[in-house]
C-alpha cells in the first residue's frame, strides 16, 4: 500500500484551512503599523516573507521551523556515532533565510529557537559543539548576524531526548527596485529551476515513515552505496548571497517560489492566475527514486510533496536568462531553463510527466 504524506501524519487538508483563518485575521492587524509611521506591503501577506516600509527603507521578516529532520540525525548517530547536528543546524538557518530572500531581502539578523523537553539535551558536548558550528557557518554564509535566541525547556510538550528547531530573521531590501513581488510577473517570463542538493526539510515525515518497511532502516543503502539516512541529512543550499548577487548584477527577477511543502505545486504560489508550463525537469537523483519505490507513490504524488531535484523557481524575462545562468554557475549552483509563464488559469503543467496541478490544489492563503 502506498505511503502518502497524509498517512504518515501530515494532512494539508487540516493545516491549510487553519493557515487561511489565521491569515485573514492577521491581515486586519496591518493597520496597526500606521500608528508607528510604518507601512506594510499588503501584497507580501501570505508570501514567504512579510515586507514593511520604515521611512524610505524596505524591511522583511520571516519565521520558519525545521520539522522532523533532526530525528534522522538522532537515529543515524546510533549507526555511525556521528552527531550530524552541524548539518541539522545549517538546514534550520537555510529554511528560514531561503524564505526571507524570496522577496529580495539581504539577511541582517538571524534568531534561534531551540525548544527542548529537558535541559539535559544541552549536556552532550559533541552534539552541541557541532550544532553551534553549523548554525554559525550558515549565518556567515548568508552574511547575517546571529542575534541571539530562545532555549525554553518545554517539559511535557517536547520529548526529553528531542529538540524543536525554528528561527526567525530580519532582512533589508537595499534598493526599491530589488523588491521581488508578483506584481512584476508577466506572461512570457521564463522559469529557472535551481537544482537542489537533496530532500531539504520538507517531506521528512514521509521519508522517515518508509524506514519501518526497510530491514536495515536508515542503514539501507542507495544504489551508490550511500546510507539512506545520510542522504536524507545532506544540507540544503543557502541562496542569500546568490539572490543578492543576481540583483546586484541588475537581473530583473520577477518572482521567486521556494519549493518546500506542497512540492512543485508551490511554483504557482503567486495569487495572480498564470499557467506555468514546465517543459523540462531535472534529474531527481537516486534518493527520490528510492523514496518513490518504497513509498509506492506515482509521479503526481511525488512532485506534489517533494522538491524532486529543484528547490527554487525564479521567474524572470527571457532577456535575463543567459546572464542569470552565468552568475548562478559562477557561484557554483546549477540551474535549468525549465518553463515559461503563460496567460491562463492558475495551474502548473509538468509536460514531460503529463502532470497538471490546478489552482485549487494549493490552498495556502
Amino acid at each position: 500500500m502506498a505511503i502518502t504524506y497524509k498517512t504518515a501524519g501530515v494532512n494539508y487538508a487540516s493545516l491549510d484551512p487553519a493557515k487561511q483563518l489565521a491569515g485573514r485575521a492577521a491581515a486586519k492587524t496591518g493597520k496597526n503599523l500606521r500608528k508607528h509611521g510604518v507601512q506594510e506591503l499588503a501584497e507580501s501577506r501570505g508570501e514567504s516573507a512579510y515586507v514593511f516600509k520604515v521611512g524610505n527603507t524596505l524591511m522583511a521578516t520571516v519565521i520558519e521551523g525545521l520539522g522532523t529532520k533532526h530525528l534522522v540525525a538522532d537515529a543515524m548517530r546510533k549507526i555511525t556515532k556521528k552527531t550530524y547536528y552541524d548539518a541539522v543546524a545549517y538546514d534550520t538557518v537555510a529554511c528560514v533565510l531561503n524564505d526571507l530572500v524570496t522577496v529580495g531581502a539581504q539577511p541582517l539578523v538571524m534568531h534561534a529557537y531551540w525548544g527542548v523537553g529537558s535541559s539535559d539535551w544541552f549536556e552532550d558536548k559533541s552534539r552541541i559543539q557541532d550544532f553551534v558550528k553549523g548554525w554559525k557557518k550558515a549565518c556567515d554564509d548568508a552574511g547575517a548576524s546571529w542575534g541571539g535566541g530562545e532555549t525554553p525547556t518545554n517539559k511535557g510538550i517536547v520529548d526529553p531526548e528531542r529538540i524543536d528547531l525554528a528561527g526567525s530573521a530580519v532582512g533589508i531590501i537595499r534598493k526599491p527596485k530589488h523588491l521581488i513581488s508578483e506584481k512584476k510577473m508577466c506572461s512570457g517570463d521564463h522559469v529557472l529551476l535551481l537544482k537542489s542538493s537533496g530532500i531539504n526539510a520538507n517531506g521528512l515525515t514521509l521519508a522517515r515513515k518508509i524506514t519501518e518497511s526497510l530491514p536495515k532502516g536508515y542503514a539501507a543503502k542507495l544504489p551508490s552505496g550511500q546510507l539512506y539516512g545520510e542522504a536524507l541529512l545532506k544540507p540544503q543550499h543557502l541562496y542569500a548571497r546568490l539572490v543578492n548577487a543576481l540583483l546586484d548584477q541588475n537581473i530583473d527577477i520577477h518572482y521567486i517560489a521556494n519549493i518546500t511543502g506542497h512540492g512543485w505545486r508551490k511554483i504557482m504560489r503567486a495569487r495572480r492566475p498564470f499557467t506555468y508550463l514546465m517543459h523540462k525537469v531535472p534529474d531527481c537523483g537516486e534518493l527520490f527514486r528510492f523514496i518513490q519505490d518504497h513509498a509506492e507513490l506515482d509521479d503526481e504524488q511525488m512532485y506534489g510533496t517533494f522538491n524532486m531535484g529543484a528547490d527554487y523557481a525564479i521567474m524572470l524575462p527571457k532577456r535575463s536568462v543567459a546572464k542569470a545562468q552565468s552568475i548562478i554557475k559562477k557561484l557554483k549552483f546549477d540551474s535549468i531553463d525549465a518553463g515559461i509563464v503563460q496567460k491562463g488559469k492558475k495551474q502548473v503543467i509538468i509536460k514531460p510527466l503529463k502532470i497538471v496541478y490546478k489552482g485549487g490544489m494549493l490552498k495556502i492563503r
